[in-house]
């Protein structure tokens, strides 16, 4: 079969563009925001500017933003809400509570069993809430035990996207998938359509993560509660009563034993001193020092000095150092009200009664130079050290807004959690049953957990990213433009040249072992939309029943599990685990070819062909 030409002008602008789509949405360094603002305006100025005509007409450049009314996107948004119904209410804390009694008796039963329940969750649930209920209670256990998390934590994060390829709401990818796909004329998928295959890899997949996942796994210190291994920035301000006034650096220095380590000395605004030996300590003066929770603490009280923050002395309404403080270690989840916000944008102090003292990013340290860390954009699995009282601390812990990871108390019983384990169930078997479309049912149920007190409407704008709401309304006129040029069609006809007398099975599995690799570069939603009109179009061409092809999209853009960035709750467990860029490589890499064998097998067998 000879390679097909090259398309069309406007053919060509969209596929480079969907290149440069995908380069930007893995830049760490440009907000996922802006990538997709910038691909939708690439998109509506260039159509403007050159107008495209084919056999329906004009392509209106406004039809690139149907994304944000589509029903993909409605549903994702109200599942988020309905998701964090749940959390609200405190629904899924007896689960947790089971777990963690089941874990004192049974530690490889209860990994199994923990792994099961979180697939299980998942597959209805949006996974963060269960990664975020899950990460304490095996952090605690790992403590208890003198274990590290490191082989607990990755295993049970991998099962909650395991889990979410079973049903259509498993995941804001497979709803997208299978709104594009009936947006292309092919028959609706049912809630359960992708549960076999999905079981049958799945089960594979569970054995490998209780089996083999944790033997593989190097051990990694993580943060835990009293021995917290985590260097973190902090600034220690030099009183005029201090032991440091007038001293050299070195006998500063020498006052901890020879520990601390100081990176920069700032006096004053903008005066910034090199940290000789021989520099001379004046009142006033901020010590930018790297150390571990324990023994920055430790300084404050040797030295005379005081944590510092935000060019200002610690107020007495907030020290450091009263009676009853407590100090905390907090991940900033998706959707938390500090994702991609500084402490000074949502005034941290006023609103919550804590202090955040220092930060930790990866597997650096954030040098803030001459920035206070309330000027630092934080971003999603961001660690910081707070310090506060334990009744603030307790109340930080109920909101359930951001991952605390030494959590030591429950999460609160509340009388409203049936109500929200009732209208989650509501939901689900509306949408099961064909009664009504899951985007109508899920609003319903997010109003639902609204009027009866579940949380309120204040909460439920916490749930929504801004983040899923762009990609997906980017990746959605991404879509449109690769259909309405023909652009998919010709990325299909390239595809099916280059495997050109293979059996329609490799067709399937090169286009899923495709995908998963794309989807561990970019946003897992990207890459399902771009590849379910590709998919269609190769079915098409084959003259073979689509819905296997679309099924390989699906399962191939949910392998997210090569690398952190790959899916937002990868990057979770990656802080809270202390894991490292290539831990991901070497469990995740064998899981993806585990399930791309699995599935390779599996539907062509499940659609015969």
């Amino acid at each position: 079969m000879p390679f097909p030409d090259l398309p069309n002008n406007h053919a060509l602008f969209v596929l480079l563009l969907t290149v440069f789509a995908l380069y930007l949405f893995r830049r760490d360094d440009i907000p996922l925001e802006t990538s997709c603002v910038i691909v939708l305006l690439c998109l509506t100025m260039g159509f403007s500017f050159a107008p495209f005509h084919n056999f329906n007409g004009r392509l209106e450049p406004m039809q690139f933003f149907s994304g944000f009314g589509h029903e993909a996107l409605v549903a994702v948004c109200a599942l988020m809400i309905c998701g964090q119904g749940l959390v609200r209410t405190g629904a899924l804390e007896p689960i947790g509570r089971f777990l963690s009694k089941v874990w004192k008796t049974a530690p490889l039963f209860s990994l199994l069993l923990t792994l099961v329940i979180a697939g299980f969750l998942s597959a209805f649930v949006n996974n963060t809430p269960i990664v975020v209920l899950l990460l304490p209670i095996l952090v605690s256990v790992a403590i208890r035990t003198k274990s590290s998390p490191s082989n607990l934590l990755m295993p049970m994060g991998f099962a909650t996207i395991i889990g979410g390829m079973a049903t259509t709401i498993g995941t804001s990818t497979n709803l997208l998938v299978v709104s594009v796909a009936a947006d292309l004329g092919l028959r609706k998928f049912g809630m359960f359509d992708f549960l076999l295959p999905a079981s049958i890899a799945g089960s594979v997949a569970i054995l490998y993560l209780w089996l083999v996942a944790p033997r593989i796994l190097p051990e990694r210190k993580a943060v835990m509660k009293n021995t917290s291994p985590r260097v973190f920035t902090a600034q220690l301000h030099i009183d005029e009563g201090s032991f440091a006034v007038g001293k050299t650096l070195s006998e500063v220095i020498n006052k901890t034993d020879g520990q601390m380590k100081v990176i920069r000395i700032q006096r004053g605004d903008e005066i910034s001193i090199v940290p000789m030996p021989d520099a001379k300590i004046k009142a006033g003066d901020r010590l930018r020092v790297i150390d571990s929770p324990e023994h920055l603490k430790e300084y404050e009280q040797v030295l005379g000095a005081k944590l510092f923050r935000r060019g200002k002395l610690i107020s007495e309404d907030h020290p450091l150092t009263a009676e009853n403080q407590q100090l905390s270690e907090i991940v900033v989840t998706p959707g938390s009200p500090l994702a991609g916000r500084t402490l000074k944008d949502v005034e941290f102090i006023d609103q919550y009664g804590l202090v955040a003292i220092a930060l930790h990013r990866g597997d650096s340290v954030v040098d803030m130079h001459n920035k206070g860390l309330g000027t630092v954009t934080l971003h999603v699995g961001d660690v910081l050290l707070v310090q506060g009282g334990q009744k603030d601390i307790a109340e930080f812990k109920k909101s359930g807004e951001i991952l605390i990871l030494d959590a030591t108390t429950d999460l609160p019983k509340s009388h409203r959690a049936p109500r929200a384990l009732f209208i989650m169930g509501l939901v689900v078997l509306l949408a099961a049953v064909g009664a009504l479309p899951i985007a109508i049912s899920a609003l319903g149920g997010a109003m639902l957990m609204i009027l009866v007190h579940c949380m309120t409407w204040r909460e439920a704008m916490h749930a929504l990213s801004a983040q899923v709401i762009l990609i997906v309304a980017a990746s959605l006129a991404l879509g449109i433009a690769m259909i309405e040029t023909g652009a998919a069609e010709y990325l299909a006809q390239a595809f099916v040249a280059s495997l050109y007398g293979a059996p329609p099975a490799v067709l399937l599995s090169g286009l899923m072992l495709l995908l998963a690799l794309l989807t561990n570069v970019v946003s897992n939603n990207a890459a399902a939309v771009i590849g379910t009109p590709i998919a269609v179009s190769i079915a098409n061409q084959l003259n073979l029943p689509a819905e296997p092809f679309v099924m390989a999209v699906l399962f191939g853009a949910n392998m997210s599990f090569a690398t952190p960035m790959a899916y937002k709750t990868n990057l979770l467990v990656m802080s809270a685990g202390g894991y490292k860029f290539s831990d991901f490589i070497k469990v995740g890499v064998p899981l993806v070819i585990l399930m791309w064998i699995t599935l390779s097998i599996a539907l062509p067998i499940l659609y015969q062909f």
